[in-house]
């Protein structure tokens, strides 16, 4: 424990033994401490520093805190199957946030069993843009055949649209933490990095006008369309990257998942009372600081291929 931590959890417990019904023991009183913040605490897996997720399970916690009834811990992630093999399995996480097609491509690929009966989700939140942002003479996604592009950590959301979005095209990739890659692209060693983030992306912010670097067109083809949406970047994004017209992409569906937790067990409790919080205390959502893809977020909308969690219907 760090001398920091020390005096406010001695202060606690005497706190906590002052109470008669805590009055018998330390441990007794400190077992009790544990339990009543746990009661309430819900852990959410993110995504990276940079990306929208971190940003949102922060609006989250900011929120939705309600001393012991409720807290909320922001937990940065590392992409979507990571963040859904971590609800399945990882102690203390009760949600994810992942891209609306990771179930579909964990059940093409096989990759986590029993999926369907496990994963539920709480709410589609907005939709995520794809960012193909490349360096000098790159003017096209065919351009990059041959050439390094970083799609972020495997497992990740990007790694996996990445996938389906270069099928055809023979890139060479490569598996950076993203604010790495950015370097990397600045300095040359890659043709480019792809990412999937709500706009603006953080990741973005500090790219002045005048840099050589600028967004790729993903145009939507008839087999993006089966699982994506027609998007676009605009100079009000991203005013250090973009001038003149949009650029046209493509974006795909971010989703709260949770556990599908049996009714009436103490998890399940859990999780239907931090339901009925985010869905009474939305509207705290569409306001400044809070992140503004919050007000892209239909509450009432249905995400084919889940099922919804039960506090979740209308």
């Amino acid at each position: 424990m760090s001398p920091a931590r020390r005096p406010l959890l001695l202060a606690a417990l005497a706190a906590a033994a002052a109470r008669p019904a805590l009055a018998q023991s330390p441990v007794q009183a400190l077992n009790a401490l544990a339990a009543r913040a746990n009661a309430g605490t819900i852990g959410v897996v993110a995504g990276g520093i940079d990306g929208t997720y971190a940003r949102i399970a922060a609006d989250l916690a900011a929120v939705l805190d309600d001393g012991d009834a409720l807290r909320i811990l922001p937990i940065l992630g590392r992409g979507s199957l990571q963040n859904i093999s971590d609800i399945l399995a990882l102690r203390g996480i009760d949600i994810g946030i992942v891209q609306s097609d990771v179930l579909a491509y964990a059940r093409r690929e096989r990759l986590l069993p029993g999926l369907d009966a496990l994963i539920q989700y709480v709410a589609k939140l907005y939709d995520e843009e794809v960012h193909i942002l490349a360096g000098p003479g790159i003017a096209t996604l065919q351009d990059l055949a041959g050439r390094p592009v970083n799609i972020d950590l495997r497992g990740s959301g990007t790694a996996m649209t990445a996938s389906i979005l270069f099928e055809g095209i023979a890139i060479e990739p490569r598996h950076a933490p993203q604010d790495m890659a950015l370097e990397q692209l600045r300095r040359g060693e890659i043709a480019a990095l792809a990412y999937v983030a709500g706009k603006p992306a953080r990741l973005f912010a500090s790219q002045a006008s005048g840099q050589p670097l600028h967004f790729l067109p993903v145009p939507m083809t008839p087999r993006l369309l089966e699982t994506y949406l027609p998007a676009t970047l605009s100079p009000t994004d991203y005013p250090g990257l973009i001038e003149g017209n949009p650029v046209e992409t493509i974006a795909v569906g971010a989703v709260m998942a949770c556990y599908a937790w049996t009714p009436g067990t103490e998890r399940h409790r859990k999780l239907a009372r931090f339901t009925e919080a985010f869905f009474a205390k939305f509207p705290a959502f569409l306001r400044p600081p809070r992140h503004p893809k919050w007000r892209e977020v239909d509450l009432a909308a249905q995400l084919p291929g889940w099922t919804r969690f039960g506090a979740a219907r209308p």
